[in-house]
């Protein structure tokens, strides 16, 4: 050996020792051979064979290390990569032993020991596997449940027994690893953080799981879980109201995931369904209760009980709610927090309860039924009054004012009984405040409809007034304001029918103003101010003076920015007044003049309700930062907002039921989100599917060319989040209105629509649009040679869409032209990584696509020679994605019998 000067020599002399089971022998030739050789392709066969020896003796790190140094000169060399996998397993290095395996696999995909590597070393690097979840779900209570735990880790560990159970696998790891138990001790310690914990887990797993839910609200029981939701702390509150909706969800079909034989052990939910509205309707008027429980027991109500589809022909919870707990909401909406021996309650608890009644009142279907809500109203108002005791009268009086803020015509129909408004006024001039207060606020509710503002006008006005003048409870003289703006505006926007004498309105939103601007105050209390202005700005000169203060705009709008959501409808109708934005209807010549001559009533329209003035107002406002407010208005999520707000603030409804112009520019604003946002964050839930229609109406010839842009892209990011909404372009009939663009002058019209047939691909057979497949085929070939490089990506990856949905069109695209050999040669040598790809894939799908013809046809042309040559290049993260793909395509032909692999010392 000691003649031998040749590194091939010592390296075949090491293979021969190898063989024979003489590891020590084979590593000393192989080191000679190293410190000879000069040939990198040679050195790293070397490293490799001498790092299979190391494997042999368990020298794993220097194992790893040669390895390395062959993978450093070929990093598709599958057999060193193994190695280095086998080395970095048996250190522990679990996570890179994973990604050498995956290069493996995806160099050699059929290679049954590359796989099961996979499969092994997949299982153990898996964070969520049985036995590791095992383990970090005991340790995670184990931490949570020892006193002498530092806090933070106590901390920690909550959130990452909630994070893991709001993953399937990690959420039925802990219901098998008896968590029910220990989340149920946890609840006991009573600890704040432990308790949100405790809930937060159980939410996540009830989510989506009917069989779990139901074994919870039976091992934990519902009346305990109400009993959580009773305390007086606003996290825990909402946190149980939030699993209550997660069990109802599961239950009802509301979380529409599928379980498949485990949705078979749930047995009928309607039992559980019922127990869970008796429970929540005895928390509603319970003096156990705390505000924020009452609050969220009541929201539950207001978003399960009554039908989300109106054609659903099953109200049948709205009927018991109303049979069972009517009363128990008016007794809410009857309470006086002034008086003792009230129900714990917070500022909007009463206006909660309004809201749950009017969604009742719009869930009945018939006359029948809302002549049993009217009487159960009724019978209860008139249990209440007692000439012998004010306290049931004004407790009366507050319940008929949830009424008139909830179903006004319920409670409308009720003020009209006789005596009802004569004891408002006369409580207006009781000397105990807290009649003033109530019958003021009942004053302000009522006096909705014309006749009955005609009579406070005439016998209340003077007491309101002396009211405002005399109290000195801030709250009283607010409310007594606002009360006077309300009467003052019961003519509208029709400057004939002005209450007041000139001025005073003037006057009276002056003071509204003040009061709004005073940061002293409580967010309450300037809340009615904004109340007045909303009544008020219905006077073009009240519009006038409020925009030009600025003070009161920017109080106004960070109002709008604040927690109390029940600002929003004050400020929505301001807004709405200032800028004229209601409708209106034209109203003819001849019928003002037929009118006149029959000595009717004619509306007049203010001189500052004119255009000039309108477009004066909007820029003042603009300029003081109402696009901000508006933003945050739009983004609440709270059942107080009632859908007329959303209506006046919301896109959409103007999109699809606006006039002409507004239909244009609403859809318009939509497609500039959409095409620049996530569209499920900026659409959430079934809201995004309304967005399609009003893109596609863009579409139309007549709009202009950034209108068709903008919706073509918005389209393509909609049709790239799942099929539904893919069917959904489809049916609103948007392909043709599409493809006509693909022919368009303009470049990036073309490209955005070239892009935007791409998804929808996938789905067209089964709705007959192959005739336009094969016209769209032929056009994407030819755009394959366009000199516009994005129109090229389109066009390409269109292509690698079509030949990967239905495999016969790879053979039809060879009969568009003669030339398509050399444009897919150009595709897969182009110097742009993106449309090489898009290339690569095409000629994979081709191999793939069952016609050995066309696949032999590749293999004798000169790609062959391109995909070798791209796939023996060296990893490089920046092109790594199209060596792959090339590779790939190697290991396809080899499968196909096309080309024999290499042979490998």
């Amino acid at each position: 050996m000691g003649e031998m000067a040749d590194p091939i020599q010592f390296k075949d002399e090491g293979n021969k020792h190898f063989q024979a089971g003489e590891v020590d022998k084979a590593i000393e030739c192989y080191t000679k051979a190293i410190k000879l050789c000069t040939d990198k392709k040679v050195l790293a066969v070397v490293y490799r064979n001498r790092s299979a020896c190391f494997l042999k003796k368990e020298s794993y790190t220097n194992a790893a290390s040669d390895a390395s140094k062959a993978i450093d000169v070929d990093a598709a060399d599958v057999k060193a990569l193994f190695r280095r996998c086998q080395a970095l397993e048996k250190l522990g290095k679990l996570d890179m032993a994973f990604k050498d395996v995956q290069r493996c696999s995806t160099i050699e995909p059929k290679n049954k020991t590359f796989l099961e590597t996979l499969r092994r070393l997949g299982f153990r690097h898996n964070p969520l596997t049985t036995f590791s979840t095992d383990s970090r779900v005991q340790n995670m209570f184990d931490i949570l449940l020892d006193e002498e735990m530092d806090k933070d880790k106590k901390e920690m560990a909550a959130n990452n027994l909630v994070v893991l159970a709001r993953e399937e696998a990690g959420a039925e790891r802990i219901f098998q690893n008896n968590g029910v138990p220990l989340l149920l001790d946890l609840l006991e310690t009573g600890k704040v953080e432990m308790v949100l914990a405790a809930i937060r887990t159980f939410a996540g797993m009830c989510t989506g799981h009917k069989a779990r839910a139901m074994a919870i609200i039976h091992l934990v029981g519902i009346d305990k879980l109400c009993s959580i939701m009773a305390v007086d702390n606003e996290d825990i509150a909402l946190a149980t109201c939030d699993l209550f909706q997660c069990i109802n969800d599961s239950l009802t079909g509301g979380d529409r995931r599928f379980y498949g034989k485990e949705e078979a052990l749930v047995l009928d939910a309607s039992k559980d369904l019922k127990s869970i509205l008796m429970a929540l309707l005895e928390m509603v008027a319970s003096k156990k209760v705390s505000g924020h429980g009452r609050d969220q027991a009541l929201n539950l109500l207001t978003r399960n009980v009554p039908r989300k589809d109106k054609k659903d022909p099953d109200h049948s919870k709205s009927l018991f709610t109303i049979d069972h707990g009517l009363k128990k909401i008016l007794k809410v909406c009857g309470q006086i927090p002034d008086l003792p021996d009230q129900l714990p309650m917070t500022e909007n608890t009463q206006l909660i309860a309004s809201v749950l009644l009017d969604k009742l009142w719009d869930d009945l279907r018939c006359d029948p039924e809302r002549d049993n809500y009217r009487e159960v109203c009724d019978e209860y108002i008139k249990g209440k009054f007692d000439p012998n005791d004010m306290d049931r009268n004004i407790h009366a009086i507050n319940a008929l004012s949830g009424l008139l803020q909830g179903p006004f015509e319920v409670g409308n129909q009720l003020v009209g009984r006789q005596g009802i408004m004569e004891m408002m006024v006369a409580l207006c001039g009781s000397e105990r405040e807290v009649d003033q207060m109530v019958a003021v606020e009942a004053l302000i509710h009522s006096s909705t409809k014309m006749s009955r503002a005609s009579f406070i006008i005439t016998n209340g006005v003077s007491l309101l007034k002396d009211i405002y003048k005399k109290t000195k409870n801030d709250k009283i003289k607010i409310r007594a304001l606002v009360g006077l703006c309300k009467l003052g505006s019961a003519g509208g926007d029709d400057y004939s029918m002005r209450q007041f004498a000139e001025g005073s309105t003037e006057k009276l939103a002056k003071q509204c103003r003040k009061w709004l601007c005073n940061s002293a105050m409580d967010t309450r209390t300037r809340k009615w101010a904004i109340e007045g202005l909303a009544y008020l700005t219905q006077d073009a000169d009240v519009k006038d003076d409020f925009v030009e203060d600025d003070p009161a705009m920017k109080a106004m709008f960070d109002l709008a920015k604040s927690k109390d959501k029940t600002i929003l409808y004050a400020v929505a109708c301001t807004l709405v007044n200032c800028t004229n934005s209601y409708e209106k209807k034209d109203i003819m010549p001849e019928l003002v003049q037929l009118a006149k001559f029959s000595k009717q009533h004619v509306p007049e329209q203010h001189p500052k309700d004119k255009k000039d003035f309108i477009q004066k107002r909007v820029k003042r406002m603009l300029k003081g930062g109402v696009i901000s407010a508006l933003t945050v208005m739009v983004k609440a999520d709270n059942v107080l907002l009632t859908d007329q707000t959303k209506e006046m603030l919301a896109l959409i409804p103007l999109a699809l039921e606006g006039s002409a112009i507004g239909k244009v520019r609403a859809a318009h604003a939509l497609a500039k989100i959409a095409a620049v946002s996530n569209p499920e964050i900026a659409f959430p839930g079934e809201r995004i599917y309304e967005v399609v229609r009003p893109l596609v109406s863009l579409l139309h010839p007549e709009r202009d060319g950034v209108q068709n842009y903008e919706a073509l892209l918005s389209l393509t990011n909609l049709a790239g989040l799942n099929d539904k909404l893919r069917v959904k372009i489809l049916k609103e009939k948007a392909l043709p209105e599409i493809e006509q663009y693909m022919f368009e002058d303009h470049d990036h019209i073309r490209q955005a629509a070239t892009e935007c047939m791409w998804n929808p691909i996938t789905l067209w057979e089964q709705y007959h649009y192959i005739v336009c497949v094969i016209n769209l085929l032929k056009l994407l070939v030819l755009m394959c040679v366009e000199d516009n490089e994005k129109l090229q990506r389109a066009a390409a990856g269109g292509l690698a869409m079509l030949t990967a949905a239905q495999k016969k069109l790879c053979t039809k695209m060879t009969l568009v032209t003669l030339q398509w050999m050399e444009i897919l040669q150009r595709l897969i040598l182009h110097d742009q990584p993106q449309i090489q790809h898009r290339g690569l894939v095409i000629v994979y799908n081709m191999l793939n696509s069952d016609d050995n013809e066309l696949a032999k046809k590749l293999m004798e042309s000169e790609i062959l020679e391109i995909l070798t040559v791209i796939g023996k290049a060296m990893d490089n993260p920046k092109r790594q994605i199209v060596i792959d793909v090339a590779r790939t395509c190697l290991v396809k032909a080899m499968d196909l019998g096309l080309i024999k692999p290499f042979t490998t010392p």
